[in-house]
């Protein structure tokens, strides 16, 4: 991602708030802050009284975005729908199951490029069944990764998910392409299904 090039992030916020912007008091968490882009692009197509919650791990991101960096993306720290906890993502899915309509995950480099061991966690079964259990009936789990993983497309699914596979560029419509897993919470499966 770049202050140039952050098309995928744009479309991990745009693609699944859009499919939500008539929906009344949406709540979407963010895990990973970046450079604001995401949160600003998730954040155009909701209602005034939505709320979207960003975890980032790091607080000289935060920081970043509250000063010299927040102009690139608009400003949307200073949206009165969000609010910004420095916490581990990991934490805020396990502490408030039907807490969301919506989770957008821009955490490390998805599933296969992991810079933190830590992060690895987020995309094993586990994981995705915490953030199944995090999301209110039919809400979307969308996942931003560097690369395709079918195999990762197949744990998702495995996890209650009915699974969308999208291919967007880092950059209007050229340039290197990123994925995104958009996954729709399905009634009856997932982890309380199979207990």
């Amino acid at each position: 991602m770049s202050t140039r090039m952050h098309g995928s992030e744009d479309a991990l916020g745009r693609i699944p708030c859009e499919r939500l912007a008539g929906r009344s008091k949406a709540r979407v968490l963010v895990g990973g802050l970046g450079m604001g882009f995401t949160l600003r692009a998730a954040l155009d197509p909701l209602r005034a009284d939505a709320r979207v919650v960003v975890a980032e791990l790091v607080p000289g991101v935060v920081a970043w975005n509250e000063g010299v960096l927040g102009e690139r993306a608009g400003w949307p720290l200073r949206d009165p729908r969000t609010e910004v906890r420095v916490v581990d993502v990991a934490k805020v899915l396990k502490a408030e199951p039907l807490g969301y309509d919506a989770i957008l995950l821009d955490v490390d480099n998805g599933p296969d490029g992991l810079t933190q061991q830590r992060n690895d966690w987020l995309y094993t079964r586990a994981g995705l069944d915490v953030a199944h259990q995090a999301l209110r009936p039919g809400g979307l789990l969308t996942i931003w990764s560097a690369g395709a993983d079918d195999r990762f497309a197949v744990r998702m699914r495995k996890a209650g998910f009915a699974v969308e596979d999208v291919k967007v560029f880092a950059h209007g419509n050229r340039g290197t392409r990123h994925t995104l897993w958009i996954g729709t919470k399905q009634a009856g499966r997932g982890p309380r299904a199979t207990r």
